[in-house]
């Protein structure tokens, strides 16, 4: 009993340590939270000038919410001190609902926050970058000469449809760059008007267009590397193709691999001449696609050659040996339904439902159908001799059933009411007396042949 009294004792020490360092915890997290809305009050007002009210409105909008809520807080710390004695899970309850409520405000104003801080950064740098967008605007200007230079190298090796989609390039920088400088002398005026949020706009538009210009004249100088690297690619294509035509003279000469062996010639021959402009892209691609083909060709050729196509003669004959084992086993289990159990019903719906499959895969009757297309028959045989092998264990399966239930002795002579009962009656799994056998006879429990011999 004092082991009892103890344990409680320490179990009630406990819960008041518990209850005293919640207490702490809310009395902290309501100043933190109060510190918190003053502060951030502080930075909508910075952003609001920066960035303009529309910009900030999902700040403004937090702060309005964590305003009511932690207004709830201070209500209920206030119960927590008022004269009124209180229980102590009733001070639990509110300090845990005030920890609640002020993390819950941190973490709002933590992330509408986090969302204005780039922004917010970027008005503050915004003569710092705008002076960089005059800079780059200045170099890039520079190098727009260079880019037609190697835009005019260029037309020289290259087709004009190999060169569009860069041909326009040096211009479309150009206008960039131009559009780039504008904004920036609108961004400046802006500002010193206080129309910060118009100033900051027009300053993501500078800073934009410059980007843009850039990777038009990279585009250029790119294209010229990206064309050679495709030239040399398409140089190995082309001597692997050679290759593989020969290689194709011994693979199996079935249609599809005549047709690969064609179209990978008709790339070849489709290659310009020494000194015409050329589109080493597109050369590539369709080199890539018809070496592909023969190879992918060949090899299928070389796994069908590896396990041929089953005559039809033999898909017949597995079709037909299914619907033979799906006969026997329906008519057996069919004859003896009370006697039959789980396993051999279910090997039965399998096999019946796989025969349904393959009626649908060849799209008629498989018992009916002259003739199935090469690239139907080794499917139609797997699903057929599956079928057959079911129904040819749910056979199996359906004769132990019977075995199991008939019982000892039957269709001896003297067996049961017309020579009395042999050693052994009731050995079955069902047991029992003569009333079962004849109930199982009456039910049309036992096959045929056996019930004209009973009788007779």
């Amino acid at each position: 009993m004092a082991g009892f009294w103890g344990k409680r004792k320490r179990d009630n020490e406990e819960l008041l340590a518990q209850d005293a360092d919640l207490a702490r915890r809310a009395q902290t997290a309501i100043v933190e939270a109060d510190e918190r809305i003053r502060l951030t009050t502080d930075e909508l007002v910075f952003a609001e000038a920066e960035l303009g009210p529309e910009a900030t409105k999902d700040l403004s909008d937090a702060l309005e919410a964590v305003r009511q809520h932690l207004g709830e807080a201070f209500h209920l710390n206030q119960l927590n001190h008022d004269d009124i004695p209180d229980t102590a899970e009733e001070l639990r309850t509110r300090n845990a609902r005030i920890v609640q409520l002020c993390d819950w405000a941190e973490e709002l104003l933590d992330d509408r926050t986090e969302v204005l801080a780039e922004r917010i950064a970027r008005a503050r740098r915004a003569p710092e970058i705008l002076a960089g967008v005059r800079r780059d605007a200045v170099r890039l200007r520079e190098l727009l000469p260079q880019a037609r230079e190697t835009l005019t190298r260029l037309s020289a090796r290259y087709s004009a449809e190999a060169l569009r989609q860069i041909e326009a390039n040096p211009a479309e920088a150009e206008q960039l760059l131009g559009f780039a400088e504008h904004s920036a002398g609108v961004s400046e005026r802006r500002r010193e008007a206080g129309q910060r949020e118009q100033a900051n706009l027009a300053l993501e538009a500078s800073t934009e267009a410059v980007r843009r210009a850039g990777t038009l004249i990279e585009a250029v100088e790119t294209f010229e590397v990206e064309a050679l690297r495709a030239e040399s690619i398409l140089a190995a294509v082309i001597e692997d193709s050679r290759g593989d035509l020969v290689a194709a003279r011994q693979a199996p000469q079935v249609p599809a691999v005549l047709d690969a062996v064609r179209e990978l010639e008709a790339a070849l021959a489709g290659l310009p001449a020494a000194g015409v402009n050329t589109d080493p892209f597109t050369q590539l691609t369709r080199m890539r696609e018809a070496n592909a083909g023969l190879d992918a060709a060949i090899a299928a050729a070389r796994e069908r050659e590896a396990h041929p196509v089953p005559d039809y003669t033999h898909v017949r004959n597995a079709i037909d040996d299914a619907d033979r084992q799906l006969a026997v086993a329906r008519d057996v289990i069919a004859g003896h339904r009370g006697w039959i159990g789980a396993d051999a019903r279910t090997r039965l719906a399998e096999a019946e439902r796989l025969r349904l499959d393959l009626d649908r895969y060849l799209g008629a009757s498989a018992a009916t159908v002259t003739s199935i297309p090469e690239e139907q028959r080794e499917q139609a045989l797997a699903v057929a001799r599956r079928s057959a092998f079911l129904a040819s264990e749910g056979l199996q399966l359906a004769q132990r059933d019977i075995e199991a239930y008939r019982p000892q002795g039957w269709g001896e002579p003297g067996y049961g009411a017309w020579g009395g009962q042999p050693q052994g009656w009731g050995g079955g799994r069902r047991g029992g007396g003569a009333g079962d056998v004849m109930g199982g006879i009456m039910g049309g429990l036992v096959i045929g042949s056996l019930l004209d011999g009973f009788f007779d």
